[in-house]
């Protein structure tokens, strides 16, 4: 991933508020209870999430707001795309994993990526959270993150959607599929 400039273009943070808003508009149950228009002023007075936010559209992950912190007043966005957004599958869990392959390299890790979108994995509970409010990954899987002590054995896991059922796996880090990718969660 090419590194770019952290700040959005006036015309490219019009787009994505106007993106953002028909998003939070078209599907209320995701949110219910909360406004645009504060949603709309707390992006405003954080540019840099801004940033991160159209990094999630642009990879394809549909973001839009799934609660509100009444503590610290943050809204809480998750990629909310059908499927794994497609412009973050065939990666493996994080940068170890994909060092240790000896051939058949993906181009990127899942964590290196969030990082760098500043956003995070979303946890096993928060895919669990996600799933209460669409039916998503029906046809793909998503990495979460993954407790230290199984990472530290090699392993990774991924959830998806099947027979109506979340799904909670196990993978070795190191292993990609086309299908695979992962979805993010961002505090604004």
């Amino acid at each position: 991933m090419t590194k770019r400039k952290m700040e959005l273009s006036l015309e490219q943070r019009e787009e994505l508020l106007s993106t953002l808003k028909a998003r939070f508009e078209k599907n209320m149950n995701r949110h219910e209870g909360l406004e645009w228009a504060n949603v709309q002023a707390r992006l405003e007075a954080n540019a840099e999430k801004l940033w991160s936010l159209n990094e999630m559209e642009a990879t394809g992950g549909e973001p839009d707001v799934v609660g509100h912190d009444q503590e610290t007043g943050e809204y809480i966005f998750y990629d909310c795309s059908t499927e794994s957004p497609k412009g973050r599958r065939s990666v493996c869990y994080d940068r170890a994993a994909l060092e240790s392959r000896k051939q058949h390299k993906p181009e990127n890790d899942a964590m290196e990526m969030a990082t760098a979108m500043g956003i995070e994995l979303l946890t096993e509970e928060q895919y669990r959270e996600l799933q209460k409010l669409g039916s998503f990954d029906l046809k793909t899987s998503s990495w979460v993150q993954t407790p230290t002590n199984i990472r530290k054995l090699g392993g990774a896991l991924f959830c998806d959607r099947r027979y109506d059922t979340v799904f909670v796996y196990h993978n070795g880090a190191e292993s990609y599929y086309a299908a695979r990718g992962f979805r993010g969660a961002l505090r604004v």
